[in-house]
């Protein structure tokens, strides 16, 4: 009996033996993929009733769900890397902005050491005897530059950065106004100037972000880039 006992207790310790060797698997990937799918359907189909076959719409079902989840997981990774290659695109396009200008609705101008000043003011109306006139930091007139009578638009205007007396100013930042008459009424327009773009980033949300003096303001929202 004693032998039995024995027997039977490392017969036990055997088993338990060859249960700690069981193998497990380190894939840190549950997930199934399509050869793992068809794997399984055809274990399924393999060990179905005879007298009770599947049914071929519930197999067609379950072939489409999952083609769909696997082409939605697909199409996952294409926009993932739709989005990078977007964003790694707008960085290239910012990169290129800085040091150009930004026209944008504003009351100044900047002007640099060399070149023009340039803006834009806009007549809802034909207006005649238009008037650009440029303001130094003290509120004195600097530069009259007359237009003449223009169409009903946006009007360009240029200004060389010299005074009256066709000297050059210092740069900086100068006040403009634009007046006009329209049926002999005289009335000031608005203006939008061409600002220095100090630095670009981008906002997930809002795009492209340009700084300007004035502040910072969308990519979109500029009427244009020079």
């Amino acid at each position: 009996m004693n032998n039995d006992i024995s027997t039977s207790s490392s017969y036990l310790d055997s088993i338990r033996w060859q249960e700690k060797q069981v193998a497990t698997s380190n894939d840190d990937s549950d997930a199934l993929t399509q050869e793992d799918f068809f794997s399984l359907l055809t274990q399924q189909l393999s060990f179905q009733d005879p007298s009770n076959p599947a049914d071929n719409d519930q197999m067609i079902a379950q072939m489409t769900s999952f083609t769909m989840a696997q082409g939605i997981s697909d199409l996952n990774s294409n926009f993932d890397s739709l989005a990078t290659s977007m964003t790694s695109n707008s960085a290239l396009q910012a990169s290129t902005l800085v040091g150009k200008q930004a026209l944008l609705e504003s009351n100044t101008l900047d002007l640099n050491e060399t070149g023009d000043a340039r803006g834009s003011a806009v007549a809802e109306e034909a207006v005649d005897n238009l008037k650009i006139k440029v303001t130094d930091a003290s509120g004195q007139l600097v530069r009259t530059i007359d237009m003449g009578s223009q169409p009903a638009g946006a009007v360009r205007f240029a200004w060389d950065g010299k005074n009256e007396a066709g000297e050059r100013l210092p740069e900086g930042e100068y006040s403009v106004t634009a007046e006009g008459s329209t049926e002999g009424e005289f009335s000031s327009l608005p203006i939008a100037t061409f600002k220095n773009i100090e630095s670009v980033n981008i906002n997930g949300s809002s795009g492209i972000i340009i700084n300007t003096k004035e502040g910072a303001v969308r990519l979109t929202d500029v009427a244009e880039i020079a």
